[in-house]
């Protein structure tokens, strides 16, 4: 039986705060610990300000590059001005999964 490949993970974490070193990250180490608790490779992390620009480039790259098999992203979701993190997903997605954000939202 062949080996299953192992998932590579990328995490970023959208905080103006956290990006400047002003508070600690929590939830970036909280999804990590979560993802090798699955048995999956976290195989980059950033910490960004919530700035669309500078998120959508981010993921674009890592995209481009290959680095990942899943990108997630944490922070920057709730109704803020500078919360921008699904707006900086939308400038970089090539098809979009309808309802599955619903489905994630009604999840936690």
């Amino acid at each position: 039986m062949s080996e299953k490949p192992m998932l590579r993970v990328a995490i970023i974490t959208a905080s103006d705060r956290s990006s400047r070193g002003e508070r600690p990250d929590l939830s970036g180490p909280a999804l990590q610990k979560t993802i090798t608790g699955l048995g999956w490779q976290v195989v980059q992390t950033a910490i960004l300000p919530d700035d669309v620009n500078s998120l959508s480039a981010a993921m674009r790259q890592w995209a481009e590059e290959d680095l990942c098999d899943l990108l997630l992203c944490t922070g920057g979701t709730g109704f803020a001005p500078r919360d921008v993190s699904p707006e900086a997903a939308r400038m970089v997605i090539e098809r979009l999964t309808p309802g599955l954000d619903e489905a994630m939202r009604a999840a936690s």
